[in-house]
This record gives structure tokens, C-alpha cells and sequence, in this order.
């Protein structure tokens, strides 16, 4: 019986078949082609693989994840023998796309078992990653937020919010702006934090992305338009 492994064309060295095959667009985003990973997995007729993308398709809207981001369908001609072409269908995947595809596979396939614990690996391996650059972010953004938090509150001092209390006031309604009305002590009990806890502490990039665009142009409006009295700031 012909092992699974045979089918696959030899790699120079260790490369894994599946780094083989990934491909990058012009933009440097990695993705793989649905036709090349059932090629690599034996699937000798597609349409036993479509059904195997179709389950993935199902498991990445389960997980919660936006199945456009993982999987792109799309029409491309292919050889079909003395210079013909033809139409087919084709999925681009992503990494977490090709994890999925794999986990639905025939694990009677061994070529399959190697493929799980490469895509498990690398799938984390880009977790950790992405989660490095999320702290990084935070903590740049969380920097930045203080430095306009403290320019804010000189400029509303000018425009006449003197006292901590009108301050409070002040910020309050920049977040109620935000956050669709809710104030900052509706935001501190959503995150489920401690009195002593800070909110800006405790968000993500995107989230302080929004909050510093939310001091800048207030500080902004306030020097533009010269608001004077703390009712109108």
C-alpha cells in the first residue's frame, strides 16, 4: 500500500510540505490555496476536499472569527492538457484557515497528523507573536494618553474647568461621547475592575487608539473654536 507521504513531491532539506506551498500577495500576507493543501494531503478527487473546507468553514463561525478573514473564494484557469484551459473553483486560506482544514481531515492520512501538529505550532507560534505586538502597542498608546490626558486638562483649566470636580465632569462626558452614553463609572463596572483600577489601564490597542483620538480632537476643538466657560467646554 502506497504511504500518503509518497505523494507528496520531496522538499530540499526539512522544509515542511505545507511551508512549500504557502504563497504571499503583493502586500507580503501569507495564504495558502485550498487545491495545493488537497494535492499535499492525497485528496485525489477535490470534491472530497471541498467538504473538508466546507466543516472548516463551519468550526471558524463556531470560534467566532470572521470566516472573509480566513477563507477567500475565488475563480482561476488551470491546464487541462494540450494547451487547454479551464475555470475552477479555489479557496484562499489563511494560516488559522489551513489550522481548521486540518483539524477536519482524514486523520487516517498520516501526512495529515504531521499536518495538525505543524499548523498547531505555527498557529501559536503567530499567537504569541501578535500578542507581543498587541502589548507593545498598548503600552505606546497608554504612553501617549497620558502625555494628551495632561494637555487636555491644561487646555479645559484655560477654557475655565478649574476645579478636580468640573474636570470629572468634563471627562465624563468625553466618554459618555465614546461610549454611547455610558459614563466612566459604567465603563469601570463593565470591565469588572477595582476601585482603585484605572480604566485606561486596562484596554486594548484599538480601545486607546479610540480614547486618544477622543482627547486629541477635544483639545483640538477647544483651541480652534477658543471656547471659554466650562459649560461649553
Amino acid at each position: 500500500m502506497t504511504n500518503d507521504l509518497e505523494k507528496v513531491p520531496a522538499t530540499p532539506g526539512n522544509i515542511s510540505p505545507f511551508e512549500r506551498i504557502r504563497r504571499t500577495n503583493d502586500a507580503g500576507h501569507e495564504y495558502w490555496s485550498s487545491r495545493d493543501f488537497a494535492q499535499v494531503l492525497g485528496y485525489t478527487d477535490y470534491r472530497n476536499f471541498e467538504q473538508v473546507v466546507l466543516k472548516a468553514r463551519t468550526a471558524c463561525f463556531n470560534s467566532g472569527q470572521r470566516i472573509e478573514d480566513h477563507f477567500v473564494d475565488i475563480t482561476e484557469m488551470i491546464e487541462i492538457g494540450k494547451g487547454g484551459q479551464r475555470e475552477v473553483r479555489t479557496t484562499l486560506l489563511s494560516r488559522y484557515g489551513c489550522y481548521l482544514v486540518i483539524q477536519n481531515a482524514d486523520p487516517s492520512k498520516e501526512i495529515v497528523a504531521l499536518g495538525q501538529t505543524y499548523f498547531a505550532v505555527q498557529t501559536r507560534r503567530q499567537e504569541i507573536a501578535d500578542q507581543a505586538t498587541e502589548v507593545g502597542r498598548r503600552l505606546l498608546l497608554r504612553d501617549e494618553m497620558k502625555i494628551h490626558n495632561t494637555r487636555l486638562a491644561e487646555t479645559a483649566k484655560r477654557a475655565g474647568v478649574i476645579t478636580s470636580i468640573d474636570y470629572a465632569i468634563f471627562q465624563n462626558h468625553g466618554y459618555m461621547g465614546l461610549y454611547g452614553g455610558m459614563t466612566a463609572q459604567d465603563i469601570h463596572h463593565r470591565k469588572k475592575l477595582k476601585k482603585n483600577e484605572q480604566i485606561l489601564d486596562h484596554m486594548g490597542s484599538t480601545e486607546l487608539a479610540a480614547n486618544l483620538f477622543r482627547a486629541t480632537q477635544t483639545e483640538e476643538k477647544i483651541r480652534r473654536e477658543r471656547i471659554t466657560g466650562k459649560d461649553h467646554a
